[in-house]
């Protein structure tokens, strides 16, 4: 949280084996950051304060970058350059993009939002920052705390990357129904930071202060590194003596439901798994892993059932049964002897999930006061039965099928999937999607997700109000109620002399049908916030309009024709009026045009359509050959060249545990006799195998050959294939690209550039992508290969270089200081003809000091030796 980052102008050469001595520019020094919070009633306002001076006598390039959680919305963003304070301004997505485009064609640079981590979204932006002068970045954020597991959190992401003499967190919280409990828990507060953090609270209010001195931030007595990296969390909750809680201030209301020592309703829980080839190894793994623990937290009123399905679909039982001792052993049992193999049936697995709800009902096999729901896990997308290309039958079969009695919960595993296609599936039926991140920590998610739906206390809850005097209420009806949560509804009151508001909540409980009534006086609201200083007044209505705008997203993304119009027109005019940064607006922060000063433009990333989301485990070679490497961790990208002789062929992957090999082949640029100039060289030739499986696929620019065993199946790029057997899936896309993936693991994308076939230097060459590459094991290696494992550097300074458009830098990686320069490559993976220009760090010299060993190390005989 308020990292504020340096880049020097001073030249360097490449550098290898540094000692290790630490290294302290004269630059950029932050001397001051604040994160104020401010809470209302769960709403919080949150601003980042930076402070910086540049002590050199040269100018120098500032980055300011911050992680704010997923569910916030940017409200404002400042920067004050020597005294003078340039604004943003929130405009709508098409208008911000045009004048960014200008700013970049311009040379100025820009700011952007991206999705960062689990639950994080980076905003960066640079800005040249004068000698001597002084520069403050400021950005707020408003989001509404949720409440999980019977506490709200307030999350903070803390990562200065620097000493800071003045560092501080302040909390402020206010909660009408008053303070019952607090808590601050930090990934990085050690033994000696924890007792720095004050924390208290007294009634309906709670304070929280974390201001470590410098010397208290380093990692040990004399070291310029800091300790605040990580997480810092507050966690709260209030007093619950009545089960709602009604509030009003300045003609808008907001309705808190959370009842307590209620009894747990019975659950009926339909697991739908899939188990196709591409769940193979740690996937399947951490699935059976929490399965078995999810089987063993079921209570014995319970019913239960699981659905496998690959090419097929399998159950356990035929329908659901009761959750009795002697079940649940016999469940663990199946689970522990689950394999997978196959294509993936989705709509097979998610009908029979539905269907045998249904049964269980219609035979009456379940309680009639009890909660049924299916969760769903996949990590991938349809390939059998209703496919890929159906998605809106599948969201339609779901639909018909539950009739919205069933809330759906789909559990995306990993980044192989359309997670937003997940994300409209459970909409339509009342639940939510989650991405399962692939990584060692996934048994945990997947638990952790169960847990938030394990106790069900109501269903069917509608919370009503009296309609005269009442509009623009937020989503009022909601199919279940879970313990440890919180319902929220929020709405506008017309009628300026009404005195007090009546809720109602009708819910069906465990035992029977129930009724909750508040009611609050408006006056006696009003007037209880007037004396919380500290405290936004407007903070209601902003809570009104934060809801209303994402539920109407939500509602736009499953909508169609004009109906989505209409829904995307009223989020967009809110966006505006309120100022948010929602996927329909940027905030545009601008200089006078002859400043050459950046202009910033922030923009809200939409989960799943992230250009680093995307392509974060895409790794790939084309064009000089340029070899482009992903490194999401630092939402960046590395490129280099090999120079090596037309005719040679590369290593490209190598993994002996699943037996893929892939080679590229070189070729040349037509020349002349008397041309002596030096040749760029292309992939004209891929060979990809399954060493395991016997299988070869020989890719030139003419065609395509397959070597199944002794059976030798050619295409050519005219055809348009889809061919499907149990361990090889070949897609090829006339004249465009081929898609393969073998086993379900890794996919691999050729795309054919085509050239004039009378250009007087050019040929048709081929460019090769890895996707899903975290399919492959660890021991994989090659030019490319190498790289699926994670991979750490750091640029410490940035200067400029011989190209004016294109800067240098002294990056360290593996221990080695090389010089760098800052450009792009084409990705043509979406575009396979103009294809999109990629950011990275370009390493020189055939990526000496990056790759491991030197380039000829990865020369081999054959095109699959």
């Amino acid at each position: 949280c308020g990292d504020m980052r340096e880049a020097s102008h001073k030249d360097g050469k490449n550098i290898k084996k540094h000692p290790g001595i630490p290294w302290h520019p004269k630059g950029i020094e932050i001397y001051w950051v604040k994160i104020d919070c401010s809470v209302t009633s769960r709403f919080s306002r949150n601003v980042i304060t930076s402070r910086a001076v540049n002590r050199a006598n040269v100018s120098k390039e500032a980055f300011f970058d911050v992680e704010l959680p997923k569910t916030a919305f940017i409200t404002n963003f400042t920067m004050t350059i020597d005294g003078v304070t340039y604004p943003g301004t929130i405009k709508e997505k098409e208008v911000a993009q045009k004048q960014y485009q200008k700013a970049v064609s311009s040379g100025r640079t820009a700011g952007l939002v991206k999705a960062s981590g689990r639950k994080t979204e980076k905003f960066s932006v640079s800005v040249n920052v004068a000698a001597a002068s002084k520069i403050t970045f400021e950005l707020t954020y408003e989001e509404l705390l949720k409440r999980s597991f019977g506490k709200y959190e307030l999350f903070i992401k803390v990562n200065p990357k620097q000493l800071v003499n003045k560092f501080e967190i302040e909390a402020n919280i206010f909660e009408p129904q008053g303070i019952s409990d607090l808590e601050v828990e930090g990934t990085f507060l050690n033994n000696e930071l924890l007792p720095l953090v004050q924390k208290s609270y007294s009634g309906k209010k709670a304070h929280v202060l974390f201001s470590p001195t410098i010397d208290q931030q380093r990692t040990c007595d004399n070291c310029t590194t800091s300790l605040l990296q990580g997480d810092f969390l507050i966690k709260y909750d209030v007093n619950r003596d009545i089960p709602s809680n009604l509030q009003i201030v300045n003609g808008y209301f907001v309705h808190f439901f959370a009842p307590k020592n209620l009894a747990h309703l019975p659950k009926n829980v339909a697991f739908v798994i899939d188990v196709s080839g591409s769940m193979w190894g740690s996937k399947i793994r951490q699935a059976k892993e929490a399965m078995i623990k999810i089987v063993e937290d079921l209570k014995e009123d319970d019913h239960f059932n699981i659905i496998l399905f690959e090419s097929e679909v399998r159950k356990w039982k035929d329908g659901i049964i009761k959750a009795t001792p002697e079940n649940v052993q016999e469940a663990k049992y199946f689970i522990g002897n689950i394999t997978e193999s196959g294509l993936t049936n989705f709509n097979g697995g998610l009908m029979a999930g539905i269907e045998m709800l249904n049964n269980a009902h219609k035979l009456k096999i379940v309680p009639e006061r009890s909660a049924s729901l299916t969760i769903m896990l996949s990590d991938g997308e349809a390939n059998v039965g209703e496919s890929i290309s159906k998605k809106k039958k599948i969201q339609e079969n779901a639909k018909n099928a539950s009739q919205g009695k069933y809330p759906l919960y789909s559990l995306g595993f990993g980044y192989n999937l359309d997670y937003g296609f997940l994300e409209r599936l459970s909409k339509v039926n009342n639940g939510v999607a989650r991405r399962i991140y692939d990584d060692s920590d996934a048994a945990l998610q997947l638990q952790g997700f169960y847990d938030e739906v394990a106790n069900p206390l109501l269903t069917d809850v509608a919370l009503e109000y009296p309609e005269n005097v009442i509009s623009d209420v937020t989503e009022n009806n909601f199919k279940h109620y879970y313990d440890g949560s919180e319902l929220v509804v929020a709405g506008r009151i017309t009628d300026n002399d009404l005195n007090s508001i009546t809720a109602e909540v009708k819910a069906h409980g465990a035992l029977k049908d129930l009724t909750f009534t508040e009611q609050a006086d408006v006056e006696e609201t009003a007037k209880a916030f007037e004396e919380q200083k500290y405290i936004f007044g407007e903070y209601i209505e902003r809570l009104w309009a934060y809801l209303t705008i994402r539920q109407l997203l939500e509602k736009s993304s499953i909508a169609t024709g004009y109906e989505k119009g209409n829904l995307t027109a009223k989020a967009l005019e809110m966006s505006l009026k309120y100022k948010f940064v929602t996927p329909l607006t940027s905030m545009i922060v601008t200089k006078p045009e002859d400043d050459e000063e950046p202009e910033v433009v922030a923009d809200k990333p939409i989960e799943g359509r992230n250009f680093y989301i995307d392509v974060q485990f895409c790794f790939a070679v084309d064009g000089d050959p340029h070899f482009i490497i992903a490194v999401p961790q630092k939402e960046d990208a590395l490129c280099f060249n090999i120079n090596e002789d037309p005719g040679a062929v590369l290593s490209l992957i190598s993994d002996p545990v699943t037996g893929i090999v892939v080679n590229g082949q070189l070729i040349g640029e037509k020349k002349s006799n008397n041309d002596v100039r030096e040749q760029n060289t292309y992939f004209g030739k891929l060979g990809i195998a399954n060493i395991h499986r016997n299988i070869k696929i020989e890719i030139t620019t003419e065609q395509i050959i397959l070597h199944n065993g002794v059976k030798r199946t050619a295409f050519s790029w005219l055809d348009e294939v889809i061919l499907q057997q149990p361990s090889l899936t070949l897609v090829i896309k006339r004249k465009k690209s081929m898609e393969v993936s073998m086993d379900n693991g890794a996919k691999f994308v050729v795309i054919l550039h085509q050239v004039w076939k009378k250009h007087p230097l050019h040929r048709d060459f081929l460019g090769f992508y890895t996707l899903d590459s975290h399919r492959l094991s660890q021991q994989t290696h090659g030019l490319l290969g190498q790289f699926f494992r994670p991979i750490d550097f750091d640029i410490l300074e940035v200067h400029p270089g011989s190209d004016p458009e294109k800067p240098d830098a002294t990056m360290v990686v593996k221990n080695n200081w090389l010089t760098v320069t800052r450009g792009w490559q084409k990705d043509y993976t979406e575009d396979t003809r103009h294809g999109l220009n990629v950011p990275c760090w370009f390493v020189h010299n055939n990526g000496e000091g990056l790759i491991d060993g030197v380039h000829t190390d990865y020369i081999v005989p054959s095109i699959f030796g």
